[in-house]
């Protein structure tokens, strides 16, 4: 296992992070355990939460994986040994967050509600690091980096982000955030967060948690240069493109058990010219003898500006190829098959 700096915290986490969304859906508290197990023997060090959790969000089941990754913390008496990340929603419909109802805000009584909350339910006096699951502006579409933009007018009760930023200083002056970052977010507002902490108006981001794999690389396209030249640790999610980089559902299939055909909302990786690019990522890997979930998981976790790619299964079978690109020898001729397929295809799921 890698271990790689997070921003400028001084803290360093494994190249792998154990995604855990499906804790308390898809799998059970026992599974759950059984994954951080395997995460722990293999060095991960980090573990990747959400108030939200597990997925898709729903009122019944909100906040059973930190209550998961909370259980297991302590019963392995853990807390000094491994880095625990949640976040809190950013604008949102959803009403079940809040005791008064509310809709999602990012206001500072929204916050420190959701933290305490989350922190009762990790049974911990503090998390690593406190991430703004997604921004509480509008942006033209979720994961703020569309290829084709559209301008959205801002609604009237947007919170500034320096007054988010001041909100999350609170939260770590008051010792229950050692360090903050940021998820599904753009350019422009990565640097009106750090633009807010260099003239004191709050903490330096650590990290940015965006999507980025073989079908979407709009991470590199202008975040990366903002956030190698300044320090901001990618956290790369969805490496898998929601399983469709393993060849699961080529041709139609549709797997018994799948988030696809558990909840069908994998929409984000079908659309027009999907099909093409990961039927074409996948023949790759193929081409080389490398499974395609392990080549697509190498892939996000052989790239420079990637801190830690956030790995997620429903088995420990799965986890056992994720954790293995940590180790995988990603070529220079599989680079350049891909980028040629990149040049081709282009960035179809952003």
């Amino acid at each position: 296992m890698q271990y790689r700096p997070l921003g400028r915290t001084g803290l360093t986490v494994s190249s792998i992070c154990l995604g855990t969304m499906t804790f308390g859906e898809q799998n059970s508290e026992a599974e759950g355990f059984a994954q951080m197990d395997m995460a722990l023997d293999h060095g991960v060090n980090f573990l990747d939460a959400a108030e939200l959790y597990p997925s898709p969000p729903k009122p019944e089941t909100q906040g059973r994986t930190e209550e998961i990754v909370g259980n297991w913390v302590k019963a392995r008496g853990l807390r000094d040994k491994v880095i625990v990340a949640t976040k809190v929603i950013g604008r949102s419909e959803m009403t079940w967050f809040r005791n008064d109802g509310s809709e999602g805000r990012l206001t500072k009584a929204q916050i420190d509600e959701a933290i305490d909350k989350s922190l009762r339910r990790l049974k911990m006096d503090y998390v690593d690091l406190y991430q703004v699951h997604w921004p509480e502006r509008e942006v033209s579409g979720f994961g703020s980096n569309p290829t084709r933009f559209v301008r959205v007018p801002p609604k009237a009760d947007e919170t500034p982000i320096e007054d988010i930023l001041g909100y999350l200083d609170d939260l770590v002056t008051a010792g229950k955030v050692r360090h903050v970052g940021l998820s599904n977010e753009s350019s422009w507002g990565l640097m009106r967060f750090v633009a807010g902490a260099e003239v004191g108006k709050g903490p330096r981001v650590a990290s940015i948690q965006n999507a980025y794999s073989l079908v979407n690389r709009i991470f590199e396209v202008n975040l990366a240069e903002a956030c190698d030249r300044e320090d901001v640790s990618l956290l790369a999610y969805s490496p898998l493109a929601q399983g469709y980089l393993t060849g699961k559902y080529e041709n139609g299939a549709l797997p018994k058990g799948s988030r696809k055909q558990l909840f069908n909302r994998l929409q984000r990786y079908e659309k027009p010219g999907t099909a093409e690019a990961i039927s074409t990522y996948v023949a790759i890997a193929r081409d080389f003898g490398v499974d395609p979930a392990l080549f697509a998981n190498a892939f996000v976790t052989s790239r420079p500006f990637v801190t830690s790619n956030i790995v997620g299964a429903t088995s420990t079978e799965q986890l056992k190829v994720a954790i293995a690109s940590a180790s995988f020898d990603f070529t220079s001729e599989m680079e350049a098959a891909v980028d040629a397929a990149h040049q081709l295809h282009g960035n179809p799921c952003p």
